[in-house]
This record gives structure tokens, sequence and C-alpha cells, in this order.
């Protein structure tokens, strides 16, 4: 089952379910306004949007035409974002082109940050630079939306709580970064609001691919028009969602509606590409000199996931850089 959020003007838009082929929809507020207010009542409303969804593909309901840029983020604001770094090739590159060593634990001890959750942007939203010295990057990452978790949850228990998956453009402000980190007290103008692909979907909608804890899709990133990456998420994420689960859960419990990242795309084959340009600009600095700027006014990012079959799952997160005051 594939869920999505029309951008309907009130601070969370209005729950819809998804056709197979994505091209039309059905309503859904008969069983939920919200896709909150579904995961706030999920064991109620899960059974009847599956049924909703059903209808749809027996053309039992009215099918709207679904249009990409009428839909905001699937949860247009959360309780929490919760973003981890799993791949650890990602941590010991960039660290490594500035000099710096592996945090300690690095391969037993998840890295994870809390990151604003107030805002979130949608799939086709532009990426606001307020100034080009801030040093703009996307991410790539999969994240997983959380039911209820209680405190304690262990690794073995935790993926029982996983709702849907979503595809995350985690945007940071690169150049802000090492004066936040210097203060030893975590990110945070350094991370504006994250953008997600238009479609939530429930862990069985990937069959096989979502297996131990870890969704095993190909990564798609193209930056101004050009492939910068075409990556494989599961075999190197070190920690999978349940670590990161039961890591998070260790002394609070997540509400449902959490939403919990797996950290930037990252495999050790160069030749595979990268889902950031911080990375790229790592891999420059480790041969010599970095000629890699990070993103301006009029740059583009496109990031898709797909599946063995070839089929999008999440659909496309697709943003251009507009300067601060600029109006699209």
């Amino acid at each position: 089952m594939r869920l999505a959020t029309l951008a309907d003007g009130s601070r969370d838009g209005a729950l819809i379910v998804v056709g197979r082929s994505a091209v039309s929809y059905a309503r859904a507020h008969e069983v939920a306004p919200s896709l909150q207010r579904a995961l706030d009542e999920w064991p109620t409303c899960e059974p009847q949007l599956r049924k909703l969804a059903a209808r749809l593909e027996r053309n039992e309901v009215a099918a709207l035409p679904l249009e990409p840029r009428a839909l905001a983020a699937p949860l247009p604001r959360a309780y929490e974002w919760v973003d981890g770094s799993a791949y650890l090739n990602h941590v010991v590159l960039v660290r490594k082109a500035r000099g710096a060593p592996p945090p300690e634990g690095l391969t037993s001890d998840p890295l994870v940050y809390q990151g604003g959750s107030g805002v979130l942007l949608g799939p086709r939203d532009p990426l606001v630079l307020p100034d080009a010295q801030f040093g703009l990057d996307f991410e790539g990452e999969i994240a997983v939306v959380l039911g209820d978790v209680p405190r304690g949850t262990t690794e073995d228990r935790a993926v029982q709580h996983v709702r849907l998956l979503l595809l995350a453009n985690d945007v940071t402000y690169r150049d802000l970064v090492p004066a936040e980190l210097k203060k030893g007290f975590g990110f945070f103008v350094s991370k504006p609001a994250t953008a997600f692909a238009p479609f939530a979907v429930t862990p069985d909608q990937l069959g096989d691919s979502f297996r131990d804890g870890r969704a095993f899709l190909r990564l798609s990133c193209t930056y101004n028009g050009d492939r910068v990456g075409d990556l494989e998420t599961g075999p190197e994420m070190h920690f999978s969602f349940s670590q990161l689960i039961a890591h998070a859960a260790k002394t609070r419990a997540l509400t449902a509606g959490t939403i919990l990242g797996s950290g930037t795309v990252s495999n050790r084959d160069a030749e595979r590409g990268v889902s950031c340009l911080a990375e790229r600009r790592a891999r420059e600095v480790l041969a010599g000199t970095p000629v890699t700027p990070y993103m301006r006014a009029g740059d583009t990012v496109r990031l898709e996931a797909f599946d063995a079959s070839g089929r999008s799952v999440f659909g496309a997160i697709e943003q251009a850089v507009v300067a601060d005051g600029v109006t699209l």
C-alpha cells in the first residue's frame, strides 16, 4: 500500500491512497483526515486503508488523476525526526578528508541526532539558499515511519513498529557544520528542513527487498542532469533499522509518527558514485584537490529509489535551488 498527502492548505494536508500505477489516487478522508491521524489509530485505520486501496485497483471508487506537484511530504510535520548514520563508509570518508579520526565505537554504537520536524518539505519544493557561503548539499536517505515504540524496545522486537518507509533528501549546510560540531552540542543551524519523496509505502510493498531491518533498493542520484550516484541501499547499511530503533528507544519512548533516517547512503565502491556532494569532495581531497562546489542557485537534484524489477518505490524527489527571496 502506498500513501501520500495532498497539499490542501492545512498544516497536515489530506491523506490519499495511491494506485499501483502511481497515476491515480483515492481520497481517504472517511478513514482518516491525515497520515498522522492514521498512524495514531493504525490498528483501526490500516485495514480500512488497505480495503480502500483494493477498491481503487478494482475501479470501485472514484480514481482521481495524480499530480506530483500537488503533493506535500507524506508527513508535512512530524513529532520527531531522528537521523542516524548507518553507512560507515560515509563517516570514515568525510572525517578522513578533514584529518579527523573515526569516532570511538563507530562500529558498535550508532550515531544519531535529532533534527527539526516541524516543517518538512515536499518532493518538488525548492531548496532555499539564504547564503551561498553556507555550502548547501543534498543527502539521499532511506527512512522509516514508526508507530508507538515503548522505551527499552529491544532489537529483536523493533521492526514490528515500522509502519512505513520513505525516501528523504536530508539537506545540509556543510560549511556551517564544523563550527557547530566544535561546540560539542550537535547539529542545529546546519540542518534546514528535510524533503521527502511523495509516497510512503508499507513494508510489504518491498517484499523480500525489506529484510533484516534494511531496504535493499537501488538509489539513483541525478545532479544538474548528470547521474552522480547509483547506489545499493542494503548491503552496506552497517546498523539496521532494528538496531537504530532500539538505540533511539533506549531511554525514551517514541511516539507514532516519528521518522527515523538511515543516514547518507554510501558504498565503498567509488564506481557506484555518491548520494551527497560532501562525499565526492572528500574523495577529491584525498586524491589531491576538491573541485566540486556545493549547490548554487539554479542547481537541481533528483533522488529516486528502485526495486529489483525497476519499479520506482517512493516516486522521485525533484528540487531546484533558489536564492533566498526568490519565488517560483
